[in-house]
């Protein structure tokens, strides 16, 4: 039986506060490409409802314990 993936934080691919990084270790992808594509969204998106996105990323997604 294979594992559940979860959604976690980074706290070892942080930049601010580990959103992005927490993303692309989920989807298994470069952490650098995860920051530009949200860099791009909060451009984009006139800023405001980006930032609130990822504001809200913080609250909600558990930091990753595994990673002490």
């Amino acid at each position: 039986m294979s594992e559940v993936k979860k959604l976690f934080r980074s706290k070892k691919n942080k930049m601010v506060a580990g959103v992005l990084g927490g993303l692309a270790e989920y989807f298994n992808i470069d952490a650098t490409l995860v920051r530009v594509i949200g860099i791009l969204i909060i451009l984009f998106s006139g800023f405001v409802p980006g930032i609130v996105a990822y504001l809200i990323l913080i609250l909600i997604m558990p930091v990753n314990p595994a990673q002490d």
